[in-house]
């Protein structure tokens, strides 16, 4: 008989979803006093894990790293030898191990303690060496692994990271950690970029199109053309005619369109934003208002275009 591949993944789902629910029934005080300890530290956040333990440190690090918790992961068997020269007593250091007793991490502990620094644990076994000799213990235990044979580290693994990023969500809440902030560690993301870079930075300005109240259809139609942007800017802003009000008018008055004038068809007070505004602004501004465009003036001048397409390239 064939293997039924998708119930398989649909089984390692319902698994790894039991565990992480698990965790809520696990969590304790200890989870508020982690949070606190590491809001009160002069030192930022070491965290440090062995094989699979260690790669899920490492995004826990880049996560509450981008978050606004100041952090680095340490190799457990790098530390070991002059690494942890890195530690200093103000320090949080954030110890990860399924069992508790991974031996690469045990051997740290004599020196955070002469060292003093507040020792957090994750595990899955409350009465491990580990968890005993720390200050905090996050029990990340799951009744099975996703695994058929109980060998892979799977469940526990998620169940790791999904603690780690409820650590970093409350230390979020707790600092009033905002999108701007999170931009300015992210200036090359896309979010980064809406909240970093300024309207000016990416505004259109070279052959804008420019036509003045009294222009006739025919210029209207070939400025409209020349310029590319599906809209002609009246008057320095007074005024904005786009390719669906042409379309618009030339259904409903056929007849007499070509004897209009811009002024006769213009949109006014059309929507206009700061050159200086960030583009984060724009979008919220042409998203709120339902329109593509955005006129972009400084000092009551007409500057730019702003469109969406140029918000998501």
């Amino acid at each position: 008989m064939p293997i039924d591949y998708q119930a398989l993944a649909k089984q390692v789902f319902d698994i790894e979803a039991e565990a992480v629910l698990h965790l809520k029934t696990l969590l304790n005080d200890d989870f508020n006093g982690s949070v606190n300890a590491i809001l009160a530290t002069q030192g930022r956040l070491v965290i440090c894990g062995m094989g699979k333990s260690g790669l899920i440190g490492k995004k826990i690090v880049a996560t509450l790293a981008s978050t606004g918790t100041p952090c680095f992961f340490m190799h457990p068997g790098e530390a070991f030898h002059g690494d942890l020269g890195m530690v200093s007593p103000q320090d949080v250091f954030l110890a990860l191990s399924n069992s508790g007793e991974t031996e690469e991490v045990i051997r740290l502990l004599p020196f955070l303690k002469d060292n003093g620094n507040i020792v957090i644990s994750m595990t899955g076994k409350p009465n491990s060496t580990l968890a005993t000799n720390s200050n905090f213990h996050l029990n990340v235990a799951v009744p099975r692994e996703a695994c058929p044979h109980q060998l892979a580290p799977t469940s526990s693994t998620t169940a790791t990271l999904v603690m780690g990023d409820a650590l970093a969500v409350a230390l979020m809440e707790a600092r009033d950690f905002q999108p701007h902030q999170f931009a300015r560690f992210h200036p090359g993301g896309s979010l980064g970029r809406k909240l970093l870079t300024r309207v000016s930075h990416e505004m259109i300005t070279k052959n804008l199109p420019m036509v003045s109240a009294s222009a006739s259809m025919k210029d209207v139609i070939h400025t409209m053309s020349e310029g590319r942007l599906g809209l002609c800017i009246v008057d320095n802003g007074a005024g904005i005619i786009t390719d669906g009000d042409l379309r618009r008018h030339m259904e409903s008055n056929a007849a007499q369109f070509m004897t209009l004038t811009a002024h006769d068809i213009m949109g006014k007070h059309p929507k206009s934003i700061d050159a200086n505004a960030r583009l984060n602004d724009a979008e919220e501004l042409m998203n709120t208002h339902k329109i593509t465009s955005l006129l972009v003036t400084q000092d009551n001048n007409v500057v730019g275009v702003i469109q969406i397409y140029d918000l998501n390239r």
